[in-house]
Protein backbone atom coordinates (compact mmCIF):
# COMPACT_ATOMS: atom_id res chain seq x y z
CA UNK A 1 0.00 0.00 0.00
CA UNK A 2 1.82 3.08 -0.79
CA UNK A 3 -0.40 6.54 -0.39
CA UNK A 4 -0.33 9.66 -2.90
CA UNK A 5 1.95 11.51 -4.48
CA UNK A 6 4.77 9.02 -4.51
CA UNK A 7 7.69 9.07 -6.67
CA UNK A 8 9.25 5.82 -7.11
CA UNK A 9 12.35 5.88 -9.58
CA UNK A 10 13.32 2.86 -12.12
CA UNK A 11 14.59 -0.33 -10.64
CA UNK A 12 12.81 -0.09 -7.23
CA UNK A 13 11.67 -3.42 -5.52
CA UNK A 14 9.02 -3.53 -3.07
CA UNK A 15 7.14 -5.89 -0.94
CA UNK A 16 9.67 -8.37 -1.06
CA UNK A 17 8.29 -11.48 1.25
CA UNK A 18 11.42 -12.37 3.53
CA UNK A 19 11.58 -16.42 4.08
CA UNK A 20 9.10 -16.12 7.25
CA UNK A 21 6.66 -14.71 5.75
CA UNK A 22 5.19 -11.29 6.99
CA UNK A 23 2.88 -8.89 6.31
CA UNK A 24 2.22 -5.79 3.58
CA UNK A 25 4.10 -2.74 3.15
CA UNK A 26 2.56 0.35 3.84
CA UNK A 27 4.09 3.56 3.15
CA UNK A 28 2.61 7.06 3.78
CA UNK A 29 1.88 9.84 1.60
CA UNK A 30 4.67 11.75 -0.20
CA UNK A 31 7.26 9.47 -0.67
CA UNK A 32 10.36 9.41 -2.88
CA UNK A 33 11.49 6.30 -3.64
CA UNK A 34 14.83 6.51 -5.53
CA UNK A 35 16.11 3.74 -7.83
CA UNK A 36 17.85 0.14 -6.73
CA UNK A 37 16.01 0.41 -3.65
CA UNK A 38 14.84 -2.82 -2.13
CA UNK A 39 12.17 -2.33 0.55
CA UNK A 40 11.18 -5.86 2.43
CA UNK A 41 7.27 -6.60 3.27
CA UNK A 42 5.59 -6.14 6.75
CA UNK A 43 7.44 -2.07 7.39
CA UNK A 44 5.09 0.89 7.92
CA UNK A 45 6.72 3.63 6.80
CA UNK A 46 4.72 7.00 7.51
CA UNK A 47 4.54 10.18 5.16
CA UNK A 48 7.31 12.16 3.33
CA UNK A 49 9.47 9.08 3.58
CA UNK A 50 12.85 9.49 0.81
CA UNK A 51 15.45 7.06 0.51
CA UNK A 52 19.20 7.77 -1.66
CA UNK A 53 19.89 5.43 -4.50
CA UNK A 54 20.55 1.45 -3.47
CA UNK A 55 18.85 1.73 0.31
CA UNK A 56 18.12 -1.85 1.63
CA UNK A 57 15.15 -1.87 4.27
CA UNK A 58 14.30 -5.34 5.71
CA UNK A 59 10.85 -6.68 7.11
CA UNK A 60 8.98 -5.29 10.07
CA UNK A 61 10.71 -2.03 10.97
CA UNK A 62 8.28 0.71 12.31
CA UNK A 63 9.30 4.11 10.64
CA UNK A 64 7.73 7.97 11.32
CA UNK A 65 7.54 10.64 9.40
CA UNK A 66 10.22 12.81 7.41
CA UNK A 67 12.05 9.72 7.60
CA UNK A 68 15.26 10.06 5.39
CA UNK A 69 17.85 7.11 4.61
CA UNK A 70 20.69 7.63 2.60
CA UNK A 71 22.20 5.82 -0.36
CA UNK A 72 23.38 2.12 0.29
CA UNK A 73 22.40 2.01 4.24
CA UNK A 74 21.55 -1.05 4.99
CA UNK A 75 18.43 -1.08 7.79
CA UNK A 76 17.87 -4.87 9.18
CA UNK A 77 14.45 -6.22 10.77
CA UNK A 78 12.36 -4.92 13.30
CA UNK A 79 13.70 -1.52 14.39
CA UNK A 80 11.71 1.08 15.63
CA UNK A 81 12.91 4.64 13.65
CA UNK A 82 10.76 7.87 15.04
CA UNK A 83 9.87 11.06 12.95
CA UNK A 84 12.47 13.61 11.72
CA UNK A 85 15.15 11.08 11.78
CA UNK A 86 18.03 11.57 9.26
CA UNK A 87 20.05 8.52 8.23
CA UNK A 88 23.10 9.55 5.86
CA UNK A 89 24.96 7.14 3.05
CA UNK A 90 26.62 3.78 3.80
CA UNK A 91 25.03 3.14 7.53
CA UNK A 92 24.32 -0.27 9.01
CA UNK A 93 21.52 -0.62 11.34
CA UNK A 94 21.11 -3.77 12.72
CA UNK A 95 17.82 -5.53 14.00
CA UNK A 96 16.01 -4.20 16.88
CA UNK A 97 17.41 -0.44 16.99
CA UNK A 98 15.48 2.30 18.74
CA UNK A 99 16.28 5.28 17.06
CA UNK A 100 14.06 8.54 18.31
CA UNK A 101 12.80 11.00 17.14
CA UNK A 102 14.92 14.05 15.67
CA UNK A 103 18.31 11.52 15.48
CA UNK A 104 21.02 12.34 13.50
CA UNK A 105 23.06 9.61 11.87
CA UNK A 106 26.20 10.32 10.04
CA UNK A 107 27.77 8.54 7.14
CA UNK A 108 28.75 5.48 7.25
CA UNK A 109 27.37 4.78 10.97
CA UNK A 110 27.65 1.38 12.31
CA UNK A 111 25.56 -0.27 15.19
CA UNK A 112 25.94 -3.30 16.57
CA UNK A 113 24.17 -5.41 18.43
CA UNK A 114 24.91 -8.76 20.01
CA UNK A 115 28.11 -9.27 22.61
CA UNK A 116 29.65 -12.37 21.27
CA UNK A 117 28.31 -13.40 17.70
CA UNK A 118 26.53 -15.62 16.66
CA UNK A 119 24.75 -16.13 20.10
CA UNK A 120 21.76 -19.04 20.39
CA UNK A 121 20.28 -16.06 22.67
CA UNK A 122 20.52 -13.25 20.01
CA UNK A 123 17.02 -12.60 20.03
CA UNK A 124 16.92 -11.35 23.73
CA UNK A 125 20.78 -9.91 23.83
CA UNK A 126 20.40 -7.79 20.56
CA UNK A 127 17.18 -5.59 21.94
CA UNK A 128 20.10 -3.21 23.94
CA UNK A 129 21.13 0.13 21.44
CA UNK A 130 18.77 2.98 22.11
CA UNK A 131 19.58 6.35 19.98
CA UNK A 132 17.44 8.94 21.93
CA UNK A 133 15.51 11.83 21.02
CA UNK A 134 17.99 14.81 18.66
CA UNK A 135 21.10 13.01 19.89
CA UNK A 136 24.02 13.67 16.34
CA UNK A 137 26.51 10.92 15.23
CA UNK A 138 29.35 11.09 13.53
CA UNK A 139 30.76 9.82 10.21
CA UNK A 140 32.45 6.68 10.62
CA UNK A 141 31.33 6.30 14.36
CA UNK A 142 30.71 2.67 15.61
CA UNK A 143 28.42 1.70 18.31
CA UNK A 144 28.54 -1.17 20.51
CA UNK A 145 26.11 -3.89 21.71
CA UNK A 146 23.62 -2.24 24.93
CA UNK A 147 24.45 1.03 24.59
CA UNK A 148 22.38 3.72 25.11
CA UNK A 149 23.15 7.59 23.28
CA UNK A 150 20.96 9.88 25.53
CA UNK A 151 19.51 13.20 23.68
CA UNK A 152 20.74 15.67 22.46
CA UNK A 153 24.26 14.02 22.91
CA UNK A 154 26.95 14.45 19.80
CA UNK A 155 29.60 11.90 18.75
CA UNK A 156 31.93 13.24 17.44
CA UNK A 157 33.57 11.54 14.23
CA UNK A 158 35.14 8.02 14.00
CA UNK A 159 34.44 7.62 17.57
CA UNK A 160 33.39 4.14 19.09
CA UNK A 161 31.02 4.09 21.51
CA UNK A 162 31.47 0.99 24.26
CA UNK A 163 29.68 2.26 26.84
CA UNK A 164 26.19 4.75 27.41
CA UNK A 165 26.74 8.44 26.73
CA UNK A 166 24.37 11.00 29.22
CA UNK A 167 22.56 13.15 27.39
CA UNK A 168 23.45 17.03 26.69
CA UNK A 169 26.90 15.20 26.24
CA UNK A 170 30.13 15.33 23.51
CA UNK A 171 32.01 12.47 23.46
CA UNK A 172 34.80 11.61 21.34
CA UNK A 173 37.80 9.01 20.96
CA UNK A 174 38.16 5.74 20.81
CA UNK A 175 36.53 4.05 23.43
CA UNK A 176 34.26 7.82 22.97
CA UNK A 177 34.76 9.54 26.32
CA UNK A 178 32.75 12.60 27.28
CA UNK A 179 35.06 15.60 26.99
CA UNK A 180 31.94 19.01 27.57
CA UNK A 181 28.73 19.51 27.16
CA UNK A 182 26.57 20.67 24.25
CA UNK A 183 26.57 23.82 25.80
CA UNK A 184 30.09 23.96 25.94
CA UNK A 185 30.48 24.49 21.64
CA UNK A 186 31.24 27.03 19.93
CA UNK A 187 29.89 28.11 16.15
CA UNK A 188 33.40 28.88 15.13
CA UNK A 189 31.63 30.83 11.67
CA UNK A 190 29.93 33.35 14.52
CA UNK A 191 26.24 32.34 12.93
CA UNK A 192 25.10 31.40 16.06
CA UNK A 193 26.38 32.02 19.73
CA UNK A 194 26.36 28.19 20.05
CA UNK A 195 25.61 25.08 17.99
CA UNK A 196 22.05 23.56 18.26
CA UNK A 197 20.70 26.91 20.13
CA UNK A 198 17.78 26.77 17.22
CA UNK A 199 16.30 23.39 18.70
CA UNK A 200 16.16 24.83 22.13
Amino acid sequence: MIGKNAVIEEHVVLGVQPKKATGELVIGDNATIRSHTVIYAGNVIGDHFQTGHGALIRENNRIGNNVSVGSHTVIERENVIEDNVRIHTGCFIPEFVVIKKGAWLGPRTTILNVLHPPCPKFEECAKSVVIEEHAKIGGNVTILPRVTIGRNALIGAGSVVTRDIPPDSVAVGNPARVTKTIKDLDCILGYYDTPYEWEE
